[in-house]
Formats: C-alpha cells, sequence, structure tokens
C-alpha cells in the first residue's frame, strides 16, 4: 500500500507505478532524506508535537536505515515510488506505529525540496574544489613554461605573440569566475523549505527556523508556495555547470588543435590518448574530444530544466519530479570532466621553442610598427595605414619584416629609423608591453605571483 492510497478503491496499476516511479533516480538523495528527516522530526520534539522518546526511537531507526542503505543489505526496485516512502516504510516496518509519526507536518514536496537543497550544498562545495585542482594545474604548467612564446590568435589567424604562461592564466582566471558563480549561488541555495509542508504551510506549532539551524541552512524560505514549487537553485546550479562545461570545452579545442600535426605545441602522455583501429601512426585527443562532446549533455540539461519548469502553475506538479534527471546529469558529467581534465593537463607536454624563432621578424609584429611610429607622434589611424601598407609590401615580397631595408621602411614613413629593428622579434614585443594584465614578462610574473597567493592561500581577489 502507497502512503498516499487510502481515499483510493483500486491500487495504482503496475504500468502506472512503474512509470511514475522515480526511486532509480531519487534513491540517491537517501542521505539528504534521512538527514532532512532526523532535524524535522527533532524539531517535532522540540515543540513537543511528538515526545522526546518517540523522537529518540525514530532518530535511531533512521540513522540504522542509513547505514542499511549504505551496506546494500536494504534493497530497493522500482515498485517501491521515491526514497522518501522506502524509507519511512522501511522506519514503519522497524520501529511499529511510532514511525508514522516521521511524517508529521510535513509533505514530501517540502520533503523533496529541502533534500535537493541539502544534495546542491554538498556538490557546490565538491566542485568548488576540483576547480581549484584543475586551476592548480594550469598554474604549475604556468610556471613551468614561463617565458615560453608563442603566437595568440584572434580569429584562428596569428595575431601577436604572447607568452604560453599568459594564454595558461587564462584559462586560470575563467574558472575563477566559474568559482565565484558558484559561490554566490550559495546564499540561494541554503534556504531551507523545510515545513512548508504541501505548499500553505501548516496548523501544527511547528518551529521552521530551528529545522533550518540544525541542517546549517543560512534561514528559511518564507513563502511557503514558493517554498515546495521553487527550482531556481537546480536552475542556477546547471547553468553555472555549462558555464564550466563551455570553458572546458574551449580548453579541449585548443589542446586537440595543438596536438594536431600542423601545430606540433602539445604532446599527451600515452596513458591519455588512444590509436585507431585501422591507421596505426595515430595518436588521438580522444579525451579532450570527449570534454567537447559531453559539454552538449550540459546544455540540454539546462534546456531541460528550463523547459520543464517554463509553463507550471503554482505550486507543486508532479512534472517537477524530472528535475533530478537533468540535475544528476550534469552534475556528474562536469565532475567527472573537470576531474579528467586535471590529469590531461598533468599529462600533456609543450614544445618551448615551437614558436619563437619562427615569429623572429614575423607579420604579427606589425602592431608594433604602428605603435612605433604612434611614439613618433604620428596619429594611430595613420600609423596603422602604414603598418599596412608594410605588410602588403612584405606579402607581395614574400619576405619577412626584418628583412625590409632602412631605406625601404623610410618609404612608408620618414619617421623611421635604425632602432625600428630592435622591435622586429617576439621577445622585445612582449617586453614592450606596458599595460596592466598584459602578456609582458613583468605582468606575466605579476600573475602567477597573485595566482600562487589565491590558490595556496585562497586569499580575495579584492587585492587584485
Amino acid at each position: 500500500m502507497a502512503i498516499w492510497d487510502s481515499r483510493f478503491n483500486k491500487k495504482l496499476s503496475s504500468s502506472a507505478l512503474k512509470f511514475s516511479s522515480s526511486i532509480e533516480i531519487d534513491k540517491r538523495l537517501f542521505s539528504e532524506d534521512i538527514e532532512a528527516s532526523i532535524a524535522h522530526v527533532k524539531m517535532l520534539s522540540k515543540q513537543k508535537i511528538i515526545s522526546k522518546i518517540d523522537s529518540s526511537e525514530i532518530v535511531e531507526g533512521l540513522s540504522e536505515i542509513k547505514n542499511e542503505i549504505k551496506s546494500g543489505k536494504l534493497k530497493i526496485d522500482w515498485r517501491n515510488e521515491d526514497i522518501h516512502s522506502v524509507i519511512e516504510e522501511r522506519l514503519i516496518k522497524k520501529i511499529g506505529e511510532t514511525g508514522k509519526k516521521l511524517h508529521t507536518a510535513r509533505s514530501r514536496n517540502d520533503q523533496i525540496a529541502v533534500d535537493e537543497k541539502l544534495f546542491l550544498r554538498n556538490e557546490i562545495k565538491k566542485n568548488l574544489k576540483l576547480v581549484s585542482l584543475l586551476q592548480k594545474s594550469l598554474l604549475k604548467k604556468a610556471i613551468f613554461y614561463n617565458g615560453t612564446i608563442i603566437s595568440g590568435y584572434t580569429h584562428l589567424q596569428r595575431a601577436q605573440p604572447i607568452l604560453f604562461s599568459h594564454h595558461l592564466l587564462a584559462y586560470v582566471e575563467m574558472l575563477q569566475r566559474d568559482k565565484e558563480r558558484f559561490s554566490d549561488s550559495v546564499s540561494r541555495v541554503n534556504l531551507s523549505p523545510l515545513g512548508a509542508s504541501a505548499f500553505a504551510g501548516t496548523s501544527l506549532p511547528i518551529d521552521r527556523k530551528y529545522a533550518a539551524r540544525l541542517l546549517k541552512f543560512d534561514d528559511i524560505q518564507f513563502n511557503s508556495i514558493d517554498a515546495v514549487s521553487d527550482r531556481d537553485s537546480v536552475i542556477e546550479t546547471i547553468s553555472n555547470l555549462s558555464i564550466v562545461m563551455m570553458h572546458l570545452s574551449r580548453l579541449s579545442e585548443e589542446l586537440i588543435i595543438w596536438s594536431s600535426q600542423e601545430f606540433s605545441f602539445a604532446s599527451f602522455d600515452d596513458s591519455f590518448a588512444t590509436g585507431s583501429s585501422l591507421m596505426p601512426q595515430k595518436k588521438n585527443p580522444d579525451i579532450a574530444e570527449l570534454i567537447r562532446g559531453k559539454t552538449g549533455r550540459v546544455y540540454g540539461a539546462l534546456i531541460g530544466i528550463l523547459t520543464l519548469m517554463k509553463s507550471l502553475p503554482l505550486a507543486y506538479n508532479r512534472d517537477m519530479q524530472e528535475d533530478k534527471f537533468h540535475l544528476f546529469n550534469a552534475i556528474d558529467t562536469v565532475t567527472e570532466s573537470i576531474q579528467v581534465m586535471t590529469e590531461l593537463i598533468n599529462h600533456t607536454t609543450f614544445a618551448k621553442g615551437r614558436f619563437e624563432k619562427e615569429l623572429n621578424g614575423d607579420l604579427t609584429l606589425s602592431t608594433d610598427i604602428a605603435d612605433y611610429l604612434v611614439k613618433k607622434n604620428i596619429p594611430f589611424r595613420k600609423a596603422h595605414n602604414i603598418s599596412g601598407k608594410i605588410v602588403a609590401h612584405c606579402t607581395s615580397q614574400k619576405i619577412r619584416l626584418n628583412e625590409i631595408s632602412l631605406q625601404t621602411f623610410k618609404k612608408f614613413s620618414d619617421k623611421f629609423e635604425n632602432d625600428i629593428f630592435d622591435l622586429l622579434n617576439p621577445k622585445t614585443s612582449i617586453k614592450n608591453k606596458k599595460s596592466l594584465g598584459s602578456t609582458s614578462f613583468v605582468e606575466v610574473d605579476r600573475q602567477i605571483t597573485y595566482w600562487k597567493q589565491i590558490l595556496l592561500k585562497d586569499k580575495s581577489r579584492k587585492n587584485k
């Protein structure tokens, strides 16, 4: 008999039960469900709604059930409607009539809402730690390869010489924003819906704030209707996870490109690459490709939960049972992807000398020519035009910038002197960058020092 079917004359058909059962998904919340139930029962006892003896017996029974589920002793299958029913029915079987007092002043509506809040809070903490580990791996690579020069790109076209460390630290910045979004969302996650009951509250003298404190919530969700019908925290978490995956996918894309023979810049350890069943020479970047591919799963979860909630009237609707499918899918995909990306970065080497010689006198230094002319008091737009004509000359003559004679330079502008040739190498280009946060050697050293403090001592970003 289901816990709700006393007003029905017929049992739910097996096909309807199988279709409506959520146990295979929400059984994952057993620990959170028991934690919330224990807090609820303690509150009922404090408010003298049930006796202290009954409360102690229920709490002890719930603790035993938690161990039974953990050990696999308590078997769960699709015939169980949901995790709440499994636990309550097992409790009644263990301790008898007293177990029937567990659900006093509570509905499965506020019960699942509080379970999800507890789950989200734990998963956010876990992901904050995982993202920090990935940041540390990227930082270690930035330190090891500090001084390595590469070409920076815009539109996937060579743009200007930069330090590879600067490029890696861009991802550290991205991931820091991801952590900040997670941390910020905790203030909204950490509000307790417990005690909202079905949606209208209860006539029994419960103490919602006491139960919230037991569960280490900051406060309660005040409006009882909103408390049971709200899934904003689920949506926000999946949204944050989607942004994390977007960042991982961008990094994956670059690793894939860099590992190609055409770039010959990144090399994966054999333990993080695969071969071809047909072509013996192949070393494929499958791990990075899979992370890039799995991004679609998380985006799908976000669209799924938004679509699920977009037209639901207040308050609770059974549609909302589907939210956990999207949440768990997103959480698991991102957690696994962050972990494997961290390992992949740790097992990837980069060719330090790949670009520097190639960039000597390269057209990517043409912006430095424009800046040179600006310092000679030529307006930037005119300086840009002159530099563009020099690039066109090099292209037509198939020569590098440092292969142009001073006499030829002077044909484009009489402001050119011999000192122009000092600029036409990537090291000088990088060294001459002056702006805060630029790719200059000094600024990248500064960024590395900053991130060492942040990631090793977890200091505030306010001092940046």
